[in-house]
């Protein structure tokens, strides 16, 4: 298999955390490459040209984390980091779904900063760094645990060190205890030390 990444990207930090929990990474071939250079490898099996992008074992394209860890979640050994069915499921998408909006908050706001200044939308910035906020709230009042690992607790923990990472002037820890220890509880496994940004 072929993971396409760039090495800063929350996303594909995802789907390699995942690879290393499922005992994978031996099949997987991580190629870091340049979306925004429309790297040719990269748009030959995925038309938007984003990160992550998995070739899977029967050479099908997959796009987007979460279709992709659940893919690697069902080839690969040890539990189900998405339980199959019924209230847990839902539970943990939930959780992987408020995590997901963190990280889209925070990007959304990294590329509009990245514009020239004439460009930038006040409000817009103003909306998203709300929105974060929020999303990190509800994650608080989720409790996630990191003794019971699963992808909202794994996504929870990359879109809090991405975020610090991308926005230092942003606070993500004052008041949310919970989430602080958390991601210094998952920081520690080895799947997310050998895939942390920076």
């Amino acid at each position: 298999m072929k993971l396409y990444i760039s090495g800063p990207s929350p996303y594909a930090r995802k789907c390699r955390i995942v690879a290393r929990e499922k005992g994978l990474i031996d099949r997987i071939e991580e190629i870091a490459v340049d979306p925004y250079a429309n790297a040719p490898e990269l748009l030959a099996s995925n038309p938007l040209v984003q990160v992550p992008t998995l070739i899977a074992e029967d050479g099908l394209p997959l796009n987007d984390s979460p279709v992709i860890c659940e893919y690697l979640d069902a080839l690969g050994a040890g539990p189900r980091l998405l339980p199959e069915g019924g209230p847990e499921r839902l539970r943990v998408r939930r959780l992987e779904t408020l995590a997901n909006g963190a990280l889209e908050m925070g990007v959304k706001l990294l590329l509009e900063k990245r514009r020239p200044e004439h460009e930038r939308s006040p409000s817009w910035i103003a909306r998203w760094t709300t929105n974060m906020g929020r999303a990190l709230d509800a994650l608080e009042a989720a409790e996630p645990d990191a003794a019971r690992l699963d992808m909202g607790v794994i996504t929870a923990g990359v879109a809090a060190t991405w975020i610090g990472f991308r926005h230092p002037d942003f606070d993500w820890k004052t008041g949310r205890p919970g989430l602080v220890a958390l991601q210094a509880a998952l920081e520690i496994r080895p799947s997310f030390a050998d895939t942390r940004p920076g």
